[in-house]
């Protein structure tokens, strides 16, 4: 036995323990005298999960429907996850949340999200709990857990977990990925981006600050680059540490955007339409085992709103432009797969495939965001705001640019009915269309099928099922004290034994779900849903009950034939809302729009020097949001030879530019892809002043004035104001870095540095317009205080 030992003799008297200073000897193993000589060392053994800890890679996409993948019925050749299906397994009847912030806060906590701050996307902050959109101190994420147990842990691409207001880097970064658990990150903080042109790339705890990116740059491609690299360092300096890797991709969430390659495979594929592709797809579910022969596939969604009319009652041109959109779709998942193909390639070389669990599925179902016609121009249409009479969700577009980086697109409704096959509705309902998507999970080493076993698992499974499943397969301990505090208990609970047999029983019984008033709740093959209409009252009437052992495609509503079932799962609904921090539930009072007081200090005006990296979206956005304001750019010298773009702010999907070229002061208006080009006359050279002046005026439109020293030189058309998340790309200062306003002028310039001396660029914000949100939901808080 080896004993701690102290110095016989102090060389100085010994000084009473303060309550905060540790013995520095307390807990050694090994022995100290006072030299090296009568001392015995001893290590702390470095931290390693037990036995032969398998690597964990969990792929997770957006927006992708049920059907979207050949393992669940599509004609898009997947074939690398063909394979993985072929020797792993399929949940047949796993679900999710309807929407990605609360489905990934879900997936990396085992929590049900309402608990964890996330009851919508981590674009709000109303002020109460269920929104803090934060994952709280007492939560440990999957990848702390398996962090601490002795795993690498890396993460690429979508983040979304971070609140809007707080992915600057002035932020304290406590919810950013490496603050919850991740040793590396590259990706995207927020919940979308163009995938030629990414907004806002963090590498680890930084924003790059990058004016170019390579020509053939696509983000899918990038961020499985990154994450290969990853995974190769990682071997380079220890042979046997175990990884995590999470694969979060942007695509297939709009603006849909694919490679030329990509898409010409995909050529002709869906001119049939979506009437069609919903059949044939069904058809290889039934024959797979996905469903029970006899199972109904619904008729087109025909609620108001989400509708979808008949493919043949299209005109010639429109099924045209339709099936681009869906070829681009296609392309993209295409593209997922064999970048998903390089990443298992990767681990085969090192002989690792076999002790890896690749999971992969979605955070939510297909969408219905596109409307009935789709768009080319998707910031126009995804405003989530009313909009004016004028307004265009639907800006004319040559076909062939469909898919590439100067139109920002979605596609029409239909495809997302056809992804969702066999189900109805779309992300953001609680219907099966938003929640049921596919699952594909494979490890050659830890799941090896029986005999006859297809692969196919029936039980109902849960997001919040992943986390204790991969720690328990894995060989982790969950802990019961995290960050010295009492751990927040799981809701999950593992089915790890379900993919061992698919005989046993499922273990998750029972479920809630809420989604933007729409709710749900599952409990033995039962299941209670609402589709809400946004302001409508919150009552029982809105409840329709399927049983899904008959009628997994709820196709016909029983609630009048079992009126006691739908009492008791509708109180089980209000007690699961109330333990899980469900409330307060949407409502017609505006309250969405609400922010936290102390986000009024970005409203003040704001300087930016010559050489400021670029400003982040959120943060730009509050100085221009509806609302009058004044950009007012500094130059210390104009040369007549000096020419560049002086201050820009936004992208293909809409934003603005003030420019030199040829001696003369431009400014391009990019409303939403329609290009307004403003001619604010001669720059005389010299020390100048100009100020571009946006007024908010009726209609959600400004109008620009352009003046040179004080004095007017230019005036635009009205326009309609950049509102929701445009302008996606944040203001630059002297450059207009990667995706342009201005097409031609990138064409001409690439990104158009200044050559002149620039000093500063200021904002100042102006008045709210009355039709500001923020300002409409505080005069509806009023008028209901003078009711009460």
């Amino acid at each position: 036995m080896t004993t701690t030992s102290t110095p016989a003799t102090p060389a100085t008297p010994a000084t009473p323990a303060a309550p905060t200073r540790r013995d520095p000897y307390a807990g050694f193993a090994g022995r100290v005298g006072r030299t090296f000589a009568d001392s015995q060392p001893s290590w702390q053994p470095p931290r390693r999960p037990g036995g032969r800890a398998p690597n964990v890679v969990v792929v997770l996409v957006d927006d992708m429907g049920y059907s979207d993948i050949g393992p669940f019925g599509s004609e898009v050749p997947t074939p690398v996850l063909d394979g993985l299906a072929a020797g792993g397994v399929r949940l047949a009847n796993y679900h999710t949340m309807p929407l990605c912030s609360p489905a990934r806060a879900a997936l990396l906590t085992g929590l049900n999200p309402h608990r964890v701050g996330y009851s919508t996307v981590a674009n709000f902050d109303p002020g109460f709990p269920g929104y803090g959109m934060e994952v709280g101190e007492d939560i440990p994420t999957l990848a702390e857990v398996l962090h601490d147990a002795g795993y690498a842990t890396y993460a690429v691409g979508k983040w979304h977990l971070t609140r809007d207001s707080a992915s600057n880097a002035a932020d304290d970064r406590r919810n950013w990925p490496l603050q919850k658990g991740f040793d590396q990150y590259y990706g995207v903080l927020e919940g979308l981006t163009s995938l030629f042109h990414p907004h806002q790339l963090v590498r680890d705890n930084s924003p790059l600050d990058i004016d170019e990116l390579p020509d053939g740059y696509y983000y899918t491609d990038d961020i499985t680059d990154q994450a290969i690299s990853m995974v190769k360092s990682l071997r380079a300096h220890d042979p046997d540490k175990p990884f995590f890797l999470y694969v979060a991709h942007n695509a297939v969430h709009g603006p849909l955007q694919a490679k030329p390659a990509d898409i010409e495979r995909h050529r002709g594929r869906y001119d049939g339409g979506w009437d069609a592709l919903r059949g044939t797809r069904f058809a290889r579910q039934i024959a797979d085992g996905l469903f029970p022969e006899g199972t109904a596939l619904p008729e087109r969604n025909s609620e108001a709103g989400f509708d979808v009319g008949p493919w043949d009652e299209l005109t010639p041109e429109q099924q045209r432009r339709y099936a681009r959109y869906m070829e681009v779709y296609a392309a993209m998942v295409d593209n997922i797969d064999q970048n998903l193909g390089r990443l298992t390639e990767t681990l085969r070389a090192l002989g690792e495939l076999d002790n890896t669990i690749v999971v992969f599925t979605s955070d939510n179902g297909g969408t219905g965001e596109g409307g009935a016609e789709g768009t080319r121009s998707y910031f126009s249409r995804f405003v989530h705001q009313p909009v004016p009479d004028d307004w265009n969700e639907d800006v004319d577009r040559d076909t062939d640019l469909i898919g590439g980086p100067q139109s920002l697109v979605h596609y029409p409704r239909g495809w997302g009915m056809a992804s969702n096959t066999p189900f109805r509705l779309y992300k953001g309902q609680t219907y099966a269309g938003g929640v049921r998507v596919p699952f594909v999970i494979s490890w050659p080493e830890g799941l090896r099928r029986a005999e006859g076993d297809p692969g196919v698992r029936q039980q109902y499974q849960y997001v919040t099922d992943i986390t204790p499943t991969l720690l328990e397969l894995a060989g982790v301990r969950r802990p019961e004290l995290w960050r010295s505090r009492p751990a927040q208990e799981l809701d999950g609970v593992s089915f790890a034994p379900v993919l061992h047999d698919g005989r046993t029983p499922g273990a998750h019984t029972e479920q809630y779900c809420e989604m933007s008033g729409n709710r749900s709740y599952y409990r033995d093959g039962w299941k209670l849903v609402t589709l809400h209409r946004p302001g409508a009252p919150y009552d029982d009437g809105e409840w329709a009950l399927y049983d899904l052992r008959t009628d997994p495609t709820e196709t016909t509503d029983v609630a009048g034939a079992h009126p006691e079932v739908v009492k008791e799962l509708a109180a089980a609904w209000e007690a699961a809302a109330w333990r899980n921090g469900v409330f307060p539930l949407a409502d017609g009072s505006g309250a969405l729009a609400r922010r936290n007081p102390a986000e009024e200090r970005f409203h003040r005006p704001l300087t930016l020097l010559a050489g400021t990296p670029e400003l982040e979206r959120y943060r730009s956005s509050r100085l221009i949001s509806f609302r009058s304001f004044d950009v007012t750019v500094e130059l210390d010298e104009h040369a007549a030879s000096d020419q560049g773009v002086l201050v820009s702010h936004g992208d293909q999907g809409g934003g603005y530019s003030l420019y030199v070229e040829d001696g003369r002061l431009r400014f391009a208006y990019n409303e939403y892809g329609e290009l307004h080009e403003t001619d604010g006359g001669p720059l005389p050279a010299g020390r100048r002043t100009i100020t571009l002046s946006a007024a908010a005026v009726e209609g959600l439109r400004w109008e620009f004035r352009i003046l040179i020293d004080g004095v007017e030189s230019g005036r635009s058309d009205s326009v309609h104001q950049l509102i929701g998340m445009a302008p996606l790309q944040g203001i630059s200062v002297g450059v207009d870095r990667k995706s342009p306003v201005s097409w031609p002028v990138y064409e001409r310039h690439r990104s158009f540095r200044y050559t002149g001396r620039l000093r500063s660029v200021t904002y100042t914000p102006g008045d709210q317009a009355p039709y500001d949100p923020a300002l409409v939901a505080r005069a509806l808080r009023e008028a209901a205080a003078a009711f009460e």
